[in-house]
């Protein structure tokens, strides 16, 4: 039977080992290299992350997009402008009414139409865009919570969500991908009951969010998992292009709404949550904040919104109501030539952005004076700050990723366009 000694020789393969007990040695660490996706229940879409760790630890990510490759931009070209809408919806799938209202507002601004929209249109507009980033910040909220075992708070924010949902349903016929805005305003008016419908559905919203406030605020397990995870400073998040939730939490103060007013968000009175140390606790703060900033505004809108048309009367630009399009030969060609051939878009090109789920969400057209855009970009928040992924896990353990990822809210939709 080998002795210690030859035991030691064998397994480390050296001759010349010297008795470990009188002088420590430590074998070099071997780098693994690990997937994290594109299937994985922890990733908000399907991203690959190639992790190279040492134990738990990311020395280094390759974090790879493009697996849900839509072909927005493509497709945009080959469609009237019209046509784009059902596009649009399939971005951030999340809160699809905002990108409705970015892509229509970048197409009113080619047409000059910028201002010139019928007052109970640009509120109702506001309205829809509203009860989106809730539920935007309701999932995103929730589905990183239940990530990190508190089950019940997804359960309650998705009940939230579900409430919005059908009330969105009750506007635009449809639960999820509603095509509702239209270029000149919006397909059709709110329905008679909307108010009352809203304002239950507010009130029940608020009492599920403290619910979920005394299950998480003070629950140290969540506490412990978010705060000093994946922090980003102020100068980081500027130089690296972030917007919304994830640069408002590094305290830098902009917000679309309130740096560059749109529609009727200047008649609001609203604040922009700032937060200061840039890590996940923060990010969770502040859109919890802003979940209340949404109530409070969409109160006032239903308070303020006057009655009128909810779209152009323009037949070079509106659409004909749906009723009309099926009952008279005039309104039937209208419709026909504003799908098949589009809206004539003088020539030039322009850049219109809104305050989005994730941030600044533009497009930019370049139109030949045609019905379709000779090219068009989406400048979707999504991309962007998935580029900050490999900065924020790095030198994190691996269970970290889960909710650095999660606060980063990457909608894939969006993010592979």
């Amino acid at each position: 039977m080998a002795d210690s000694q030859t035991l030691k020789q064998l397994v480390l393969g050296r001759k010349d080992v010297q008795d470990l007990s009188d002088n420590e040695q430590e074998l070099p660490p071997d780098l693994m290299t690990v997937n994290m996706g594109p299937s994985h229940p922890a990733m908000h879409g399907t991203v690959r992350i190639v992790l190279t760790v040492d134990g738990e630890r990311i020395v280094k990510s390759d974090v790879q997009p493009g697996y849900l490759h839509r072909c927005f931009e493509k497709e945009a070209e080959h469609a009237t402008y019209t046509q784009v809408f059902p596009y649009t919806d399939r971005l951030n799938y999340v809160s699809p009414m905002i990108n409705n209202c970015g892509w229509a507002m970048a197409v009113e601004k080619l047409l000059g139409l910028t201002g010139k929209l019928p007052k109970r249109a640009e509120y109702v507009r506001v309205i829809v865009s509203e009860m989106s980033r809730l539920t935007d910040h309701l999932t995103c909220i929730g589905a990183s919570a239940m990530e990190l075992g508190a089950f019940t708070p997804f359960l309650y924010f998705l009940k939230c969500r579900e409430w919005l949902y059908e009330l969105l349903e009750k506007v635009s016929g449809a639960r999820l991908t509603h095509s509702y805005v239209r270029v000149g305003g919006v397909v059709k008016d709110l329905p008679a009951d909307f108010d009352a419908d809203l304002k239950l559905c507010l009130e029940k919203i608020e009492g599920v969010m403290v619910e979920v406030a005394t299950m998480l605020n003070s629950n140290k397990i969540f506490h412990d998992r978010m705060a000093g995870v994946g922090a980003l400073s102020k100068q980081d998040a500027i130089r690296m292009g972030c917007v919304g939730p994830i640069a408002r939490a590094c305290g830098v103060d902009y917000d679309v709404r309130k740096d560059h007013p749109y529609s009727i968000y200047p008649e609001l009175e609203f604040d922009v949550p700032l937060g200061t140390t840039g890590d996940c606790l923060d990010r969770y703060l502040v859109r919890i904040e802003e979940m209340k900033q949404s109530i409070r505004m969409l109160r006032q809108c239903m308070k303020q919104i006057p009655d009128g048309p909810v779209v152009i009367e323009d037949h070079r630009v509106a659409l004909p109501p749906k009723r009309d399009t099926y009952n008279t030969i005039e309104s039937m060609i209208r419709h026909f030539k504003h799908i098949m051939d589009g809206i004539k878009v003088p020539a030039g090109e322009g850049y219109s952005f809104v305050e989005g789920g994730n941030g600044e969400l533009g497009f930019f057209i370049v139109a030949d004076g045609t019905g379709r855009p000779y090219k068009a970009y989406c400048r979707s928040p999504s991309f962007v700050h998935l580029s900050t992924a490999g900065q924020l896990i790095h030198g994190h353990l691996i269970a970290d990723v889960v909710p650095i990822f999660g606060m980063i809210n990457m909608i894939g939709g969006e993010c592979d366009k």
